[in-house]
């Protein structure tokens, strides 16, 4: 085997971890954006606020902090932005109303119910089979790159099944990463 042909292949397996780590990323991601009845500060990620003609992420205005496990807090650093921090969250439609005391925002959490629980862990599940087909298609892509690469007599026979247990031994990796991930939140949203 050449050297350009190693090259080859490490690029293929190297793409094949990075975009299946990318699936599982955005993946956490949207879990984090998910009211399970637990202060999150996640769900105040993506709101800005007009902070004198700049608009600046939330976290930037204010100290954002969980006193309680399902109140969040927001201490505005300047007390004249209340109001504009107050607006912004409601118009971000994140389905929770701010209480302004005059010096915090606080936003509490409701208690789910169970129905709202089990629609909760449907999401989830849901969310969890939409990253392990992101990760089958990335399988699909390195193995389509693999044939390719055998094809154009770069790499051979051999060498290509080898390739094609490795991919699948890291696919199985990530998999099992999510599921893991999976019962984890559900774990989270089901405790009462």
């Amino acid at each position: 085997m050449l050297h350009n042909d190693i090259e080859e292949i490490v690029l293929v397996m190297e793409e094949l971890e990075e975009k299946a780590t990318k699936s599982i990323n955005s993946f956490v991601a949207e879990l984090n954006l998910m009211r399970a009845g637990r202060a999150n500060v996640h769900i105040l990620d993506g709101i800005t606020v007009d902070y004198y003609g700049v608009e600046s992420p939330l976290n930037q205005v204010g100290n954002v902090t969980v006193p309680e496990a399902r109140i969040i807090m927001i201490t505005v650093w300047d007390g004249s932005m209340l109001k504009k921090v107050e607006k912004a969250i409601i118009d971000a439609n994140i389905g929770l109303v701010p209480n302004n005391d005059g010096k915090n925002i606080r936003l509490i959490f409701p208690e789910p119910t169970e129905e709202r629980r089990r629609a909760l862990v449907k999401d989830l599940k849901g969310y969890a089979e939409k990253c392990k087909i992101a990760i089958r298609n990335v399988r699909r892509d390195a193995l389509t790159d693999l044939k390719a690469l055998e094809k154009a007599k770069t790499i051979t026979e051999d060498v290509e099944k080898d390739m094609e247990g490795e991919i699948e031994k890291i696919v199985s990796a990530k998999i099992a990463e999510v599921d893991r991930i999976t019962a984890a939140k559900e774990k989270e949203i089901m405790t009462v």
